[in-house]
């Protein structure tokens, strides 16, 4: 008896949900189109199963019979022969049906994991600032198997049991409708055990998995290099310990109670089906002794009843089974019902060729609401953040010419960066228009839009992969010589030279075995290495010391030479050479021109460039 079974389908009962979303199944069916033809070849060979298991216990009878009553050796013998070769059979067809079942579980798994992936790569930058990392991945990982288990466990074990239970039923009632009788009496005493363990074994199961979740955070925020630092900092290395160590002697408790627990419930349900059987043959040998039932019959019956309570206990499940599968696949189904925002013209142009120009005209922006980009379930909240919706940028007007560099500059949150995440499509404007060389972005196709935009941001963010890895990032196709050319550029290729690895170096993750100064020169060679004819600078240089900031700005004035660039400046004394100043406050260019029309105007502009310098002189 399949008592493991038992236990879980008792368990998932404890924890299933009540209902799904209506639609749900339709789009499960939808969704499963293309594995049809592989899913009835694998449901028949569920029914090919199913009748090999009822078929081996009444040849069996047969035997013990024609043991009984002497019949010729031969009928023996080709019964044993007959009951062998069907074994071999069943065989055969369980490993059928498990390479058909692994085929179409692994093709979901495949459909749903690259249909969730390649959705979430479109979403907007407010999506990923929203959402906890951990709680998308899990749908990536455990709802895609969750929802794979609804066609390759649940549908299969639906059938299968079914088509058992209604054989085994079937041959029982037709062989003696008395010992079948009995035999059913026992149930309940079978299933209400199953179920109050089940209760027990789920309490304890997500008392354990908060726990373990709990865990894996703190591992996870404090393994990584700034967690770590902030632990070393403030000198808690024996108090996280300690933390750590409670949550895992209360697991480690809850192992103990859970592996006692499950014995005890394996004794019960390993003892009830041997009552049952004693039953059975006690029942069934008084029938035999008083001629009204044949030995064989008997036999036959006692092997039954294994193909009789199993499927009974998982057709008990089955609804929550099916139930929790079809949740995985709502939750999957939550992600891909998220829009994009940001979607491609149905007929995309392309940048025109030679150097670009940037042109806002009348730009109004605000960042969508929570609702739009989204999930409670993702961000692990119980309702989301209702703020969103302010227009934070108000009628922004201004023409980068080709070739030219015009820097924002303006106080922390004016909306500076803002601005310049319309120009890559980070976000779309809600009214007026972003132009590169008089084209709409809207119109534009991705890549050629990523062609021509290239953007440095203040972290410098690096994958955890090599050098060169980061590097092709940008250009896939880029040969070994037009790497070291975009590092040299950067101010970097003696430092690479010098690594024990050179290109193949470790970076690690987000880049931090090496320096700020090193980490953003790196991402500037990227940059060099993608050729885009408009650079966006997003305050590059803004958190580096002194002899980094040198290091850097000769890296970036070898990035923007011939391109149109917009740079949002920290340190005023690194943009008096451009071309316009835009000085940005509450969403709004409230200054513009060059750095001495702007000195000379004496406003905002001038304010802060006298307040940076006094500050600096102060130091």
């Amino acid at each position: 008896m399949d008592t493991w079974m038992l236990m879980r389908g008792a368990m998932s009962r404890a924890e299933a949900p009540e209902q799904v979303r209506r639609g749900t199944m339709r789009r499960v069916l939808e969704f499963a189109r293309p594995h049809w033809g592989k899913l009835g070849i694998f449901l028949g060979l569920t029914v090919v199963d199913a009748l090999l298991a009822v078929s081996t216990p009444v040849l069996a009878g047969q035997v013990v019979d024609a043991i009984i009553n002497k019949a010729a050796v031969s009928a023996v013998v080709g019964t044993a022969v007959l009951i062998a070769v069907l074994a071999v059979v069943g065989a055969l067809t369980g490993l059928l049906e498990r390479w058909q079942s692994s085929r179409i579980g692994e093709g979901l798994i495949y459909d749903l994991r690259r249909a969730v992936f390649e959705h979430v790569q479109r979403m907007p930058v407010a999506f990923f600032t929203r959402t906890r990392t951990g709680a998308l991945v899990s749908r990536l990982n455990n709802d895609v198997i969750g929802a794979q288990r609804a066609f390759t466990s649940s549908l299969s074990g639906l059938v299968t049991n079914l088509i058992q239970l209604a054989l085994a039923l079937g041959v029982m009632l037709t062989l003696s409708w008395q010992v079948t009788v009995l035999a059913l009496v026992l149930l309940p005493a079978f299933l209400l055990p199953a179920r109050q363990m089940g209760n027990r074994m789920a309490e304890l199961g997500r008392e354990a998995a908060g726990l373990n979740a709990g865990m894996t955070t703190q591992m996870t925020e404090r393994f990584s290099a700034p967690g770590a630092t902030l632990v070393k900092l403030f000198g808690r290395p024996a108090a996280e310990a300690k933390e750590f160590g409670e949550k895992a002697a209360r697991v480690r408790d809850i192992g103990v109670r859970t592996a006692m627990a499950t014995r005890w419930f394996l004794t019960g349900m390993t003892l009830l089906p041997t009552l049952a059987q004693a039953l059975v043959y006690g029942l069934g040998g008084w029938l035999a002794l008083t001629g009204q039932l044949a030995a064989g019959t008997v036999v036959t019956l006692a092997l039954l009843l294994t193909r009789l309570y199993t499927p009974l206990t998982a057709l008990a499940n089955a609804r929550v089974d099916i139930m929790t599968a079809l949740v995985s696949f709502e939750r999957v189904f939550e992600i891909l019902d998220l829009p994009p925002m940001i979607v491609e013209s149905p007929n995309p142009h392309s940048v025109p060729a030679g150097a670009v120009s940037v042109e806002f005209e009348d730009v109004r922006f605000s960042y969508p609401a929570a609702d739009q980009v989204s999930l409670a379930s993702l961000e692990e909240v119980a309702t989301l953040d209702t703020r969103g919706g302010q227009e934070v940028l108000h009628g922004i007007s201004f023409k980068a010419e080709a070739g030219q560099l015009v820097a924002l500059v303006g106080s922390s949150g004016a909306g500076k960066s803002t601005l310049a995440s319309l120009i890559p499509r980070l976000y779309d404007v809600d009214s007026g228009a972003v132009r590169l060389s008089d084209v709409d972005i809207r119109d534009l196709g991705f890549d050629s839009l990523r062609e021509t935009v290239g953007v440095v941001t203040q972290d410098g963010h690096l994958f955890h992969d090599t050098i060169e890895a980061n590097l092709r990032y940008a250009r896939p196709q880029a040969s070994e010589q037009e790497l070291w050319d975009a590092l040299r550029r950067a101010r970097l290729e003696d430092l690479v030279h010098s690594l024990p690895d050179g290109l193949s170096t470790v970076v690690g993750e987000r880049g931090y075995r090496l320096s700020g100064g090193e980490r953003q020169r790196l991402t500037i060679a990227r940059l060099l290495l993608a050729r885009p004819r408009v650079v966006i600078l997003d305050e590059a240089t803004a958190h580096l010391d002194s002899e980094s900031e040198v290091a850097v700005q000769a890296a970036l004035t070898e990035a923007l030479h011939g391109r149109t660039a917009l740079v949002i400046a920290h340190r005023l004394s690194t943009i008096r050479a451009a071309d316009q100043i835009l000085v940005v406050e509450d969403g709004r260019i409230v200054e513009r021109g060059t750095h001495e029309q702007l000195l000379a105007a004496e406003g905002r502009y001038a304010e802060l460039y006298r307040t940076q310098f006094a500050l600096k002189a102060a130091v």
